[in-house]
């Protein structure tokens, strides 16, 4: 376990290393849009319809030389061609999709040759812990009320099958719940 730098230093170090032409999936209202380096190019995926009204307005006014976009879809079916992106960023975004593996495989299938997943995620709890159990007890509730958050997902099982290469660091958040992520890089 590495010492927690904190949510936002650690989102602005993983996202100071994207180049290229980046894809975010579950791109939200645009958090990220200000972190991102200038001459990237990116591509923001979001199925909320509320939630991309506001991306596109945080895309039109986000400094940067490279071209943005924003494109209605969910991440088990990327609507890109295979093999055309450099760099996919996923920030708290694989508790809530319906189906991880899927959304794995897509990332893999839309990445090119040598491109990296770059995530930074919560994850669930050591297994047997109280953590744990409160997470699997406040699941069918954080379902509802938080856009599909399962906050027990077990999600760096999934990540090391889906591809060969990982990198990744666990963290546990200060506080009451002391509440558990990964963060790192998966290469294709």
């Amino acid at each position: 376990m590495t010492t927690w730098p904190g949510y936002q230093p650690l989102k602005r170090t993983l996202l100071a290393t994207l180049t290229g032409q980046v894809l975010e999936i579950g791109a939200g209202k645009g958090a990220n849009l200000p972190l991102l380096p200038p001459a990237i190019d990116w591509i923001g995926l979001e199925p909320n319809p509320r939630a991309r009204r506001t991306l596109s307005q945080a895309v039109a006014a986000a400094p940067g030389t490279g071209a943005r976009r924003v494109l209605d879809a969910h991440a088990e079916s990327i609507p890109l061609p295979s093999a055309s992106i450099d760099v996919v960023l996923s920030t708290a975004v694989l508790c809530s999709v319906d189906n991880v593996s899927a959304v794995l495989a897509e990332i893999r299938r839309v990445l090119r040759p040598g491109g990296r997943f770059v995530f930074l995620e919560h994850v669930a709890a050591p297994p047997g812990s109280a953590l744990r159990r409160v997470q699997r007890m406040i699941a069918p509730i954080t379902r509802v009320v938080d856009r599909g958050c399962d906050p027990g997902r077990d999600l760096a099982p999934e990540i090391e099958a889906a591809f060969a290469g990982v990198d990744l660091t666990h963290y546990t958040a200060p506080g009451l719940l002391k509440i558990p992520f990964i963060a790192g890089t998966a290469h294709r």
